[in-house]
């Protein structure tokens, strides 16, 4: 969920690479159709969707109707990633968005977060809330499909343990399991094994 220049069509014109840092962002029904190929099918008419300007700026492409974000795959990073989430994390996840623009990443972005949400001042969801990933090597305009799909779920429940959910904190292809337990950010991971070459995970 951490993921702005010419667009390289190969010679069929249907299939571009994800663009390298001097890429600028695809148009904006490209994002749209990739970024929401991360929701379940019911979900993605009307979902929100965040994407890239020619500036590279996050951006609203098409304002939703239903309880589902979907975020563009951002450009300056090699592969494709896009990810919808419920409503509910917009908070916790434009919060760390905004802490990645400022040059805060990995755990560190984390434990802020963290702690912004124990004093109050960060709102997280009060009941569980999934964020959808998908990842690809590259996205097929024509088909409306990611090349190399990957495809993996993730469900924040704030504060939640291996006690209190009876799941594994050990890294499963077969079992959900639970990460960063008893945290701000704790969450369920479900992560299937992967049939082939997905990029940009």
């Amino acid at each position: 969920m951490q993921k702005l220049a010419g667009l390289a069509l190969i010679a069929c014109g249907s299939l571009y690479p994800a663009p390298d840092a001097a890429a600028q962002a695809k148009p904006a029904a490209e994002q749209i159709a990739a970024a929401i190929l991360a929701a379940p099918p019911d979900r993605r008419a009307d979902a929100r969707v965040l994407g890239y300007d020619a500036a590279g700026k996050l951006v609203t492409l098409r304002q939703g109707s239903n309880d589902m974000i979907c975020l563009a795959d951002d450009p300056v990073r090699e592969g494709i990633e896009v990810n919808c989430y419920h409503i509910s994390l917009e908070p916790f996840m434009a919060r760390g968005r905004q802490l990645s623009e400022a040059g805060v990443q990995g755990m560190r972005r984390n434990e802020i977060r963290w702690a912004e949400a124990q004093e109050g001042k960060l709102k997280l969801p009060d009941r569980p809330a999934i964020l959808y990933t998908v990842t690809g090597s590259r996205f097929d305009v024509t088909a409306g499909a990611l090349e190399g799909e990957y495809r993996r779920s993730t469900i924040y429940i704030p504060y939640a343990t291996t006690e209190s959910t009876g799941l594994s904190t050990r890294s499963s292809t077969t079992d959900p399991w639970i990460m960063h337990g008893g945290t701000a950010g704790a969450h369920i991971m479900i992560t299937p094994p992967r049939s082939g070459g997905g990029g940009g995970d």
